[in-house]
């Protein structure tokens, strides 16, 4: 093992595991253009302060989120930068969810024509 790899932690979570629970999704759209603590964040979720801190953790060690001590307060914040994986994932995707929704369309295109000439 490198000193480069000995000293930087893995993570414990990654942006895919993060962003598979809705509760922590719906924690990023509210952090998107704005810090909050974690008691105004709780404000806008139906369980404890507890369970948000425990999204929080996640989103936080996934990276997706950044914390900032303001005297006693935490204040969260988004960090996007972890999405930029994301994209390129789906983005190498996307070419063939592009060429199936092509097929399927010429398919519903063609099927549509030949309802046309049996009507005619």
């Amino acid at each position: 093992m490198s000193k480069l790899n000995a000293s930087v932690a893995p993570q414990k979570h990654d942006v895919f595991q993060a962003i598979a629970d809705p509760t922590r999704r719906g924690l990023l759209r509210l952090l998107v253009d704005q810090e909050m603590p974690v008691t105004a964040i709780s404000s806008h979720f139906p369980m404890t302060r507890t369970a948000v801190s425990k999204h929080l953790r996640i989103l936080s060690d996934a990276g997706l989120v950044k914390e900032r001590k303001v005297g006693r307060e935490t204040r969260y914040r988004l960090d996007t930068d972890p999405l930029q994986e994301l994209k390129r994932w789906l983005s190498f995707y996307e070419r063939f969810w592009e060429n199936k929704l092509d097929a399927l369309k010429r398919y519903v295109e063609s099927d549509e024509e030949d309802i046309h000439l049996a009507n005619d």
